[in-house]
């Protein structure tokens, strides 16, 4: 008999199917449900349990993953679930939703299904990092009354960092994302300077390479910038997002260069990049010089 909790996955997007499949391939009882049926379908072989409704997909799970992507996609789907939870389940919200919406889920959870554990809980890391269970949960809520979570998280993720009461991991995401939106813009304005000056990407990495600046994150980004391919990582489109979202959430900061990241990012997302990773900012530049 399988001792690992069962879990339903809401979302197969990229980053819900890669916790589908490492959950897979670690033994768990796994159910799966997307808007778009057909994204799940390739993991069925491996014992994904495909449900037509969100309501389907929990009702046998001890653990529910939500990864959506918005927050109105996400309080959409968690309310239609909501009544058909397991007692005492465990919902773990893994998406970058923002705070305001994550402080109603925590409140309406609270209100109507008091047995219920939330766990506000988004990643650090992309598509890649996901399928190879790299990534790194910041995870916040009652982690004594969570223990069944933790062999979840084992399986999808190279650990978790606990911040305390739920609502603080998602504060934690914004404040990384910003980080990292602020980190590819710098990137891709230095590349620039860097070709006008008649440097390669090679050669800007080889100058930063085993110092202290020598980012794996930045490197990575310096090779599609290199090869001219921007194979979606993180969608422009959702960075975009997540800087509002940021910006809305720090309403005492000061922060005026993300403020300009975000403008030029939609900037960017108009004019058609938006299904590209988010390095492909150095592209739009290019672009828009010529």
């Amino acid at each position: 008999m399988n001792q690992r909790p069962s879990v339903a996955v809401l979302g197969l997007g990229a980053m819900g199917h890669a916790f589908a499949a490492n959950l897979l391939k670690n033994g768990f009882d796994t159910w799966g449900w997307n808007r778009t049926k057909a994204r799940g379908e390739d993991l069925q072989s491996a014992g994904l349990q495909l449900a037509d409704t969100p309501e389907e997909a929990v009702k046998q799970a001890d653990v529910v993953i939500s990864m959506l992507a918005n927050a109105e996609i996400t309080q959409e789907v968690l309310q239609k679930a909501q009544a058909e939870l397991k007692q005492g389940a465990v919902v773990v919200q893994m998406g970058t939703i923002g705070v305001e919406a994550t402080e109603k889920l925590i409140a309406d959870f609270a209100e109507q299904r008091p047995d219920i554990v939330f766990l506000d809980a988004p990643v650090s890391g992309t598509k890649a990092p996901a399928e190879n269970a790299q990534i790194l949960i910041l995870a916040s809520g009652d982690r004594e009354r969570a223990e069944k979570v933790e062999a979840v998280f084992a399986a999808i993720s190279k650990g978790a960092k606990w911040l305390g009461k739920a609502g603080a991991a998602s504060r934690m995401k914004l404040v990384v994302n910003a980080w990292l939106i602020s980190m590819v813009q710098g990137l891709a304005e230095s590349t620039q300077m860097a070709e006008e000056f008649g440097f390669t990407p090679d050669q800007f990495w080889d100058v930063l390479d085993g110092g202290p600046l020598a980012v794996p994150y930045a490197k990575s980004k310096l090779g599609m910038i290199k090869e001219g391919e921007y194979e979606p990582q993180m969608h422009l489109t959702w960075a975009v997002k997540d800087a509002r979202l940021a910006l809305a959430a720090a309403e005492k900061s000061h922060l005026p260069g993300l403020q300009q990241i975000a403008g030029l990012w939609q900037e960017a997302v108009d004019a058609g990049y938006g299904e590209k990773d988010l390095s492909v900012i150095y592209r739009y530049l290019s672009d828009k010089k010529q």
